[in-house]
């Protein structure tokens, strides 16, 4: 790989400082390689834990490009850089071949896959069900979803091991059925859970056919273990669709509109035009994934991560005793929390671009075809743009220090045209979830579990997260939810 140094900014020389010795261990992640892998040990690595192909000169260093079996590739890590990338020239950069092999058997022609003209309209359609006050509307029912899972942990002994990754999967998927598909998920909300674990473990996987390019009728082994969920997805959708379109010309959702109801009379607001079924089906998979896991996983790392930090679960749990209602606007530290659970488990711990034409990074020449990849793993613990990037301190998201970050050392949601346009929605959740848990329970690490960090389509901890459940005998209870 070759280094290209751009100039550092004096914002970033103040971040990076000197490091200083944590307090606490740090949360654990893979050891970065000494020197790049082979052909053989790559395509291995991206096959079952892509984190692990990153060596320590991904970590320092702002641009590195060279050429690998998977092509012209470019890492960067350096903010005005990415900014070019995904904001400035986002017109000449589209999703990569390999990205859309791996996303579009589950997800079809949806927001993440779609391209062009295309997912312009999708965007300019589906932008009005996401805004900062129709996410506010949804809040009483993100709050009865943490109700509901606050009641099922009330119904646990004391002491017991539970997966908590399990548990939030479950509650994201009760928000998802309260707010977007409250006709139905058109199946057993088990089965849903057990279905998008076995996508995204196994269609999740890079498989080195597709790496090479090899036409779509050659075995993807993964793939073939995901049909069965993929064909779960299917009957449920259509299922889901029918209800919704039942219920829409009934009149019975003409008051309280849900997200179904809006998706399906979406249209582009310069066309006119309202979305395909195959659109409109893509896009229903879309919100489960994206909307069910990435903050399924985003709370089970936050709630790990207090669990071995007990001076920032202890403040945590000071501000939500102290507060009134569940408004994530009064809970600056519970939100802090999430923002470093994410910086340090980003949902998408890898985006990456494919240039369409010629162009200059930095000092970089940039051919057309080149992967240019933008890791927010390596962003977020980049040892230029953050002071010991691989600690767990919240303390870098409160007012006063937040202002410090620049907006694109830090990407759990992306950043230009293509942000996640559920992020609001996520962040608000997640908020809500975690301040219902630490007002009324306690989670310690279950002991002999070895907690590691697997890439996947999302980051997640692989083999789930067992933990010891403890009751808070200060707990506010059901009334915290008034």
């Amino acid at each position: 790989m070759v280094l290209h140094m751009p100039p550092r900014g004096r914002e970033r020389d103040r971040a990076s400082g000197v490091p200083r010795r944590p307090a606490q261990p740090l949360p654990p992640a893979p050891t970065p390689r000494e020197r790049p892998l082979g052909t053989i040990g790559l395509l291995w690595a991206l096959r079952t834990n892509p984190l692990l192909t990153w060596t320590r000169a991904h970590y320092r260093e702002p641009i590195l490009s060279g050429r690998s079996v998977l092509g012209d590739l470019v890492i960067v890590s350096e903010p005005s850089a990415i900014r070019h990338v995904l904001v400035d020239n986002a017109a000449n950069y589209r999703k990569d071949d390999l990205q859309l092999r791996l996303l579009g058997p589950g997800l079809g022609g949806g927001l993440l896959t779609a391209e062009g003209d295309v997912w312009r309209a999708q965007r300019r359609a589906l932008a009005p069900l996401f805004t900062p006050r129709l996410t506010e509307r949804f809040r009483p029912a993100m709050q009865a979803s943490a109700e509901w899972l606050a009641e099922r942990l009330r119904r646990q002994r004391d002491g017991r091991r539970i997966d908590m990754a399990g548990e939030f999967s479950r509650a994201t998927l009760d928000v998802l059925e309260r707010t977007i598909f409250p006709q139905g998920l058109g199946g057993e909300p088990t089965k849903f859970i057990e279905a998008v674990t076995r996508y995204f473990d196994t269609a999740g996987r890079i498989e080195p056919f597709d790496i090479l390019g090899l036409p779509d009728w050659a075995p993807r082994f993964g793939r073939n273990r995901a049909a069965p969920a993929l064909a779960f997805f299917g009957e449920a959708v259509e299922a889901m669709i029918e209800t919704a379109r039942r219920n829409a010309a009934s009149g019975a959702t003409a008051n309280a509109p849900d997200l179904m109801s809006l998706l399906l009379a979406a249209a582009d607001p310069e066309t006119g035009r309202g979305l395909g079924d195959a659109e409109v089906r893509a896009n229903i998979l879309t919100f489960i994934g994206a909307g069910h896991e990435t903050t399924a996983n985003a709370l089970t790392w936050a709630t790990y991560l207090l669990a071995t930090h007990p001076e920032w679960r202890e403040r945590a749990e000071a501000e939500v005793d102290a507060a009134g209602a569940l408004d994530p606007e009064h809970l600056p530290i519970v939100r802090a929390i999430v923002d470093e659970a994410l910086r340090l488990y980003p949902p998408a711990a890898s985006l990456s671009r494919e240039a369409i034409g010629p162009d200059r990074v930095a000092d970089l020449r940039i051919r057309p075809g080149a992967r240019v990849v933008i890791s927010p793993w390596l962003l977020h613990r980049h040892e230029r743009l953050w002071r010991d990037p691989g600690a767990f301190d919240p303390g870098r998201f409160l007012p006063g220090r937040r202002e410090e970050i620049d907006r694109f050392a830090y990407l759990p949601f992306g950043a230009g045209p293509r942000i996640c346009i559920g992020a609001g929605f996520a962040l608000q959740e997640a908020v809500v979830i975690l301040a219902a848990m630490l007002r009324e329970f306690r989670f310690d690490p279950a002991p002999g579990h070895v907690v590691e960090p697997i890439q996947r389509v999302t980051l997640r901890p692989k083999n789930g997260m067992p933990m010891i459940l403890r009751k808070r005998q200060a707990s506010g209870g059901a009334g915290f939810f008034s």
